[in-house]
């Protein structure tokens, strides 16, 4: 018996060292390509199917595989980790650079203020009238040593002339990039790290507005020149930029002369262009250099176009510095140095134009996001579901952007022209007779000969103390609060062949039945593009012609905390099953911050209806809560709808938009004034309650039912009448709502205390959108399916921890929750409760 065990032993010690062979290894990784864990009858099969693996039992292959899969995942790891090593190395370096350009900058100005110190000084202690001689001749000693430079005469046909002024551009640019040219102050939030989007900074006390970017991108500097230059593609409010000649200089760079048009961010300003020269050279340690100017009288160099309906801006040197990295990437910095015209716009609209961080967000950032993504989505680290590619993707996104600018600028250029009014000028009405531009290719006219082209309503209004963040996230989750299906369908419509005549808008709100399918998402998610699923069984009361419809919807700066960031919401009608060429015309909104915010942050909160549209006035956070950096925000909304229609409806439809555009004002400005902050110092007390002898009746149910039930008090308090009991729900620590108990129908949730609307993210007006298997996982559901009857029979049920989904789509975890039903007077089925205890945001 010991000499049998002593066999199997040694027979087993043996079996831990087998040496294959190369056929054999090489059978192995073929089905390890095709299967990385197979299955214990694949690995018979694969015996059986292979004579040169007869010799090895089952048990060795199977280590084998598990021995291959952990040399895969080291490898991995030794790849991650030397990537993160190779980002942190450039990363250190690039903040040694910036710390010496800091101490550099901190130099100059302790020698300024030696200098000025001095001057004072002098100042005071001279007594005569020669003092004011004193001072005069040491202003024009400083004068002679520092003379301004005067520009010499340039030859406009003369390449010997723009070959100076791209010199004194690169000198200037580089001084800016690397110098202390500007007085550069670092944006809120941009912490540097390897992965962060870099170091980002703004001016301060400088003539224009001025930002500044340095980052890492594992792109190689002459792809990342490639994608810098093409700058319709990142710059999302460049509408066209011509190159209009090319001249090569002797160094192996280039000169351009470009003419770029953008567009205006509102309805209430002018939209801006550019004459500038570009300059591409090489730097003596290698490194690319982009460098770009305006060519104005003062500086020299040919004349540009005439600005036409546009607004002259100035570009004053700014570029991009690509430098190489050891073992591959780049060090890009980046600097955008523009002068808007800022006077040319009406003076509430002045900070827009005169604001650093929204020049920050909208082009030095944008431009490093934009890089970024491409490295990402070039080395596989992005993957996007729905078999499509990711350039196909950021397409959509760029024509949803462009057709939304289009329709609030309203160019005569492209064919848009302007439409009477009613006698208001609260909305304006435009029409485009040629709409192939913006429907796309596949527009065939004789599918519709009476087709009339294209028609947008549109407007812009002030809002005040409104973080734009938030209004876009409501606008986007709680789309019954402003929409009308009945429009919303006419829009379907103009995608077949035979668009609706008129609207056929119903009475009544927007159905309940919105589904949100994510597409894709940028890097730091501060853009994601996806599908809206209208339900079609919420627009027709008859199955038969139910119908879904969808919308692609571009979202983007939902981001509190983002300084200076644009918020908008662009969504556009297409098919169940669009091609990548489809035809978009996008409607939507933009807030635009009109104010810098202050540094700190912005506080969480919730979207939180209930004390202003429920309640009335008086609702509002207490003071230990109260956002004081959102009071005296003030923000530009401008708003866009676009519309098909046919020749001889042109005036109906045109009645239809502006009304639709006037209610969509009405809902966003009742929005508006609800999540508004009180301003701070005004008697904030605890959230008004919602006070209808409903809810306090309700409480009631709720309390009663509970104690019958589980014989236990829900909670104590000292009054039994009804007010007391609803506020000590309404301030209760966990999550209690209720939704409505109907056999024939989902579970929809009719009440929620406060801490029930902080866990589902939304208000008492949209809590009623929502359905209870909305916001439970698919255990959740089997467990309240399993524990419904005992409910229904004993009353009520513990359910164990679980996990549900939040109506903006976070997961929220829970440790248990109690289910009950409430019994009202006459003790019949009201509705059910839940409980949820302990819940917290996963």
């Amino acid at each position: 018996m010991a000499l049998s065990m002593h066999s199997k032993d040694k027979q087993m010690d043996s079996s831990k060292y087998v040496r294959y062979t190369p056929e054999q290894v090489e059978a192995l990784e073929r089905v390890y390509t095709e299967c990385p864990k197979p299955s214990s009858l694949r690995r018979q099969q694969l015996i059986r199917e292979c004579p040169i693996l007869c010799n090895i039992e089952p048990k060795q292959i199977k280590v084998w595989f598990q021995n291959r899969r952990c040399r895969e995942k080291q490898r991995k790891e030794a790849s991650r980790l030397q990537t993160v090593n190779r980002k942190l190395s450039a990363m250190n370096k690039l903040l040694m650079e910036e710390n010496d350009r800091l101490q550099k900058q901190v130099s100059h100005l302790v020698y300024e203020n030696g200098y000025m110190r001095q001057q004072v000084h002098t100042a005071s202690a001279t007594t005569t009238d020669n003092s004011c001689e004193s001072v005069v001749m040491s202003g024009q000693h400083q004068q002679q040593q520092n003379p301004t430079p005067l520009q010499p005469q340039r030859d406009a046909n003369n390449p010997a002339g723009l070959l100076s002024i791209a010199e004194e551009t690169l000198a200037e640019f580089l001084s800016k990039a690397t110098g202390t040219a500007v007085d550069w102050v670092q944006m809120i939030g941009m912490k540097p790290g390897p992965d962060s989007i870099g170091i980002v900074a703004v001016s301060r006390n400088c003539s224009g507005v001025a930002a500044r970017a340095c980052g890492l991108v594992s792109l190689e500097p002459i792809k990342v020149a490639e994608i810098l230059k093409d700058r319709p593609s990142w710059f999302r409010d460049c509408r066209c930029l011509d190159i209009m000649s090319v001249i090569p200089t002797g160094s192996g760079g280039t000169i351009e002369l470009i003419y770029m048009q953008t567009y205006a961010p509102t309805t209430l300003a002018a939209a801006r262009d550019f004459w500038t020269l570009r300059y591409t050279t090489t730097l003596e340690d290698g490194s690319l250099v982009i460098c770009e100017r305006s060519l104005t009288a003062s500086t020299g160099g040919p004349t540009g176009p005439p600005p036409s309906s546009f607004v002259r801006a100035d570009m004053l040197p700014s570029g991009y510095l690509i430098r190489p990295c050891e073992g591959g990437g780049s060090i890009i910095h980046i600097v955008d140095h523009v002068d808007l015209d800022v006077w040319s716009v009406p003076e509430v609209l002045r900070p827009l134009y005169e604001s650093s961080k929204i020049l920050a967000q909208k082009m030095t950032v944008a431009a490093l996001r934009h890089i970024r993504q491409i490295a990402q989505e070039t080395t596989g680290e992005i993957q996007y579901g729905g078999g499509r590619q990711p350039a196909v993707l950021r397409t959509f996104s760029q024509r949803l952007s462009r057709g939304f600018n289009e329709a609030v600028n309203g160019f005569t250029d492209s064919g848009w022209s302007l439409l009477d009014g009613d006698g208001g000028d609260d909305v304006t009405i435009v029409i485009n007779s040629s709409p192939a531009k913006f429907l796309g290719s596949q527009y065939n006219a004789s599918m519709s000969p009476t087709f009339g082209g294209v028609l947008c309503a549109k407007a812009s209004m002030l809002l005040q103390n409104v973080p734009p963040a938030l209004l876009v996230r409501f606008l986007r989750e709680h789309r019954s609060e402003w929409a009308d299906y009945g429009v919303d369908v006419y829009s379907a419509a103009c995608l077949k062949a035979s668009p609706y005549a008129v609207p056929c808008a119903r009475p009544g709100g927007f159905p309940s039945s919105q589904v949100n399918l994510p597409l894709a998402h940028t890097v730091e998610h501060e853009e994601f593009l996806e599908v809206v699923r209208l339900e079609g069984h919420a627009f027709s009361p008859d199955v038969a012609l139910a119908r879904d419809m969808y919308l692609l919807q571009l979202c983007s700066g939902v981001d509190e905390n983002a300084v200076g960031a644009c918020a908008q919401l662009i969504f556009a009608p297409i098919d169940e099953s669009f091609a990548d060429d489809a035809p978009l015309l996008p409607s939507g909104f933009r807030v635009i911050p009109l104010d810098p915010k202050t540094d700190a942050p912005a506080a969480t909160r919730t979207l939180d209806l209930a004390s202003t549209l429920e309640v009335g006035g008086g609702g509002a956070r207490p003071p230990s809560e109260a956002d004081t950096n959102s009071y005296n925000l003030r923000s530009v909304l401008t708003i866009a709808f676009q519309f098909t229609f046919e020749s001889h409806f042109q005036d109906n439809v045109a009645a239809m938009a502006r009304q639709y555009v006037r209610g969509v004002v009405g809902s966003v400005q009742r929005v508006a004034m609800a999540i508004a902050p009180s301003p701070p110092g005004s008697n904030m007390g605890p959230k008004s309650l919602p006070g209808s002898p409903e809810a306090l009746t309700l409480a009631q149910w709720i309390c009663r039912s509970y104690r019958i039930h589980t014989g236990g008090e829900l909670f104590r308090v000292d009054s039994q009448a009804g007010d007391a009991l609803l506020k000590r729900l309404w301030h209760h620590s966990d999550a209690i709502m209720c939704c409505s108990l109907k056999t024939n129908e989902s579970p929809v949730f009719t009440f929620a205390n406060q801490a029930g609307l902080d866990m589902l993210e939304t208000t008492l007006v949209a809590l009623q959108d929502i359905m209870l298997d909305k916001i439970l996982d698919e255990a959740g559901r089997k467990i309240l399916c399993s524990e419904f009857s005992k409910i229904m029979q004993q009353g009520f049920a513990h359910l164990p921890a679980g996990i549900c989904v939040s109506s903006m789509g976070r997961l929220v975890s829970y440790e248990q929750a109690i289910a009950w039903k409430v019994l009202d007077d006459d003790d019949s089925n009201h509705c059910l409760t839940f409980m949820f205890i302990n819940w917290s945001f996963v």
